[in-house]
């Protein structure tokens, strides 16, 4: 009795235990994400580029080199976002493994400032490539098995990463190699990841596009098979635009109609400030700690980067579990969290210690998981399935704007030229913010509950009949 691997048995009854087809798009995914997220050199990548492999200067690699990844994610998310429903999908993920083989080929084997950026432009192009990475899988299974593969596929990212860099720490502090040879690895295993993806099974349908409107197309191409060949085209060519403007249209209502919930629209914002603060903190801690301890080749982080993923998510697991009353106090949890996130990054800003540093990073990036956890499921408790991705993509897009405006002000203003200690403190004083303005939100929720509930009592207990005494 085998499995399905292409997916389409969903249909077919008596199919064994994968009558849904499910197993082998899911395990070829898990395979994918597991070997593009093994890049054992990323939590060396700035000891890399600063030390005698590539020779750049501190000061390139901070304004010159990182910036690209920002810049460019931010010019490509959103056609990337919109193509990648017309190509369904798994030519996006193909196009993905092909861009991380690329970075690293140029890492590994470029030289000089304008190749480095080149290869960062080119993992740009894989990260605004995630977005047909997580959608794939609802497009080739049948929706009962929607939370078990979502679990299985984020689940295969998280222990590619954290395995990678644990990787990267045992061949650095105990089997001595070099960081060319982590370079080597990490080329070797997006390679992987590259010849899996063309095995993924092409989708049928799409998300946004249902099998309805291909049908129409298809009864349409038959109508017209009697007229000439450049009227079909006209026809097609017209439909298409129509069908884009309809969905344009489409999902500025869904935007609209989403947002107008302020509760919603204040997860939103922490997702989306929350994101770019992470990513920016991710991106510069590397030269934070080269500046707190440099020359050092036996640095711990690889260590670091994989205890910090799996405690994190351990950690979003666990949140899963916990019995709260999470439309009184949620508020409340993101503002205390978020400041105790602000004081770790200041705590690491501030001891200019290298172990304080490390232990800070931890708690920071175990913070950041779990709150990124509770505001996902508070915000799709509050919508329909059909706008899962809409929300998340919109939130993703904000994100990366505020990211790049704090990458020009912080890392490319000239006039400014801040240490890398004085942007830590700017991204401590981001958090801050961030905290205040959600303890004060959940202070007036939890204020305003209370007073209901009380005005509730009061209101039973004076309608209650009096007893009468003799």
């Amino acid at each position: 009795m085998g499995f399905c691997w292409s997916g389409e048995c969903g249909n077919k009854p008596g199919c064994g235990p994968c009558c849904a087809g499910w197993v082998g798009p899911t395990a070829l995914l898990c395979v994918y994400g597991f070997c593009s997220m093994m890049r054992p050199i990323e939590p060396f990548m700035t000891e890399f580029l600063t030390g005698t492999d590539k020779n750049l200067t501190t000061e390139q690699v901070m304004r010159g080199v990182y910036p690209v990844w920002t810049y460019a994610n931010l010019i490509l998310l959103v056609p990337v976002f919109l193509v990648t429903d017309f190509l369904r999908y798994k030519p996006v993920i193909v196009l993905q493994g092909l861009s991380y083989v690329t970075a690293f080929l140029l890492i590994l084997v470029g030289s000089g400032l304008r190749c480095t950026q080149a290869a960062f432009f080119a993992n740009s192009v894989a990260a605004a490539a995630d977005v047909a990475y997580f959608a794939y899988i609802y497009t080739v299974v049948q929706p009962c098995y929607y939370q078990r593969v979502t679990s299985y596929v984020r689940g295969a990212i998280l222990v590619g990463y954290a395995t990678g860099a644990l990787l990267a720490q045992l061949l650095v502090s105990v089997g001595g190699a070099s960081l060319h040879c982590l370079a080597v690895v990490s080329l070797t295993f997006v390679s992987m990841a590259l010849m899996t993806s063309i095995f993924l099974p092409m989708p049928k349908t799409s998300l946004f596009r249902g099998g309805t409107y291909y049908a129409q197309r298809e009864t349409s191409a038959e109508d017209e098979s009697s007229d000439s060949v450049s009227d079909s085209i006209w026809v097609k060519s017209t439909s298409n635009a129509k069908h884009l403007g309809r969905l344009f249209r489409g999902l500025l209502l869904d935007c609209k109609e989403c947002y107008s919930s302020v509760a919603l629209l204040f997860f939103c914002v922490w997702v989306a400030a929350g994101r770019c603060g992470f990513y920016q903190v991710a991106n510069y801690i590397q030269v934070l700690w080269v500046h707190q301890q440099p020359g050092n080749f036996t640095a711990y982080n690889g260590g670091v980067d994989s205890i910090s993923t799996l405690s994190g998510a351990a950690a979003t697991i666990a949140v899963g579990h916990v019995s709260l009353e999470w439309s009184v106090w949620v508020e409340v949890v993101l503002g205390g969290f978020t400041a105790l996130m602000a004081a770790s990054l200041f705590l690491m800003d501030w001891a200019d210690n290298i172990w304080i540093s490390y232990a800070g990073y931890m708690l920071f990036k175990t913070l950041y998981m779990l709150l990124a956890t509770i505001c996902t499921f508070q915000i799709a408790r509050m919508l329909s399935r059909g706008r899962y991705a809409l929300v998340f993509g919109v939130n993703s897009f904000v994100g990366t704007v505020l990211q790049s405006v704090l990458t020009a002000v912080v890392i490319n203003t000239k006039s400014l030229r801040l240490t890398i200690t004085s942007q830590f403190f700017i991204y401590t004083g981001f958090f801050a913010a961030i905290a205040l303005l959600f303890t004060i939100r959940g202070g007036y929720t939890v204020f305003h509950v209370r007073k209901a509930a009380a005005g509730e009592l009061t209101e039973r207990a004076s309608t209650l009949p009096e007893v009468s005494r003799p």
